[in-house]
């Protein structure tokens, strides 16, 4: 496995169109290992293929937790995460919520930069 360089705007391939993954092949699944090891490194919990300069339709995120024994007064740097790892390949949105929530969220292509975003629950 291997750390990637993350793709950082204003670089134009981040506007570059991801083409489909038509069958899922030994080079994807390294890929995939080192997408989770370079948004793990940075670190942040979401990565596209195209932030490390790959233009197919493949995405990882984990949205880790907090484990159940994680004691409330716990060190913010000693909490242990539980990781619920997961890959996409050809993601689309089919189905959107009416609840929102909002959410913090930021972009490993736009360091320090974050907002609140309205999401789907």
């Amino acid at each position: 496995m291997a750390i990637l360089p993350i793709i950082e705007t204003p670089d134009a391939r981040l506007k570059q169109i991801s083409t489909p993954v038509d069958a899922v092949t030994d080079a994807h699944r390294t890929l995939i290992a080192d997408m989770f090891e370079t948004m793990y490194d940075a670190p942040g919990i979401g990565l596209a293929a195209i932030q490390v300069g790959v233009a197919e339709r493949i995405l990882v995120i984990d949205l880790q937790r907090e484990a159940d024994d994680t004691p409330e007064d716990a060190d913010p740097d000693k909490i242990v995460r539980v990781k619920e790892p997961r890959v996409f390949i050809n993601p689309e949105i089919i189905w959107e919520s009416d609840q929102l929530s909002v959410y913090q969220e930021g972009c490993l292509s736009v360091p320090e930069m974050y907002a609140d975003a309205e999401i789907d629950v």
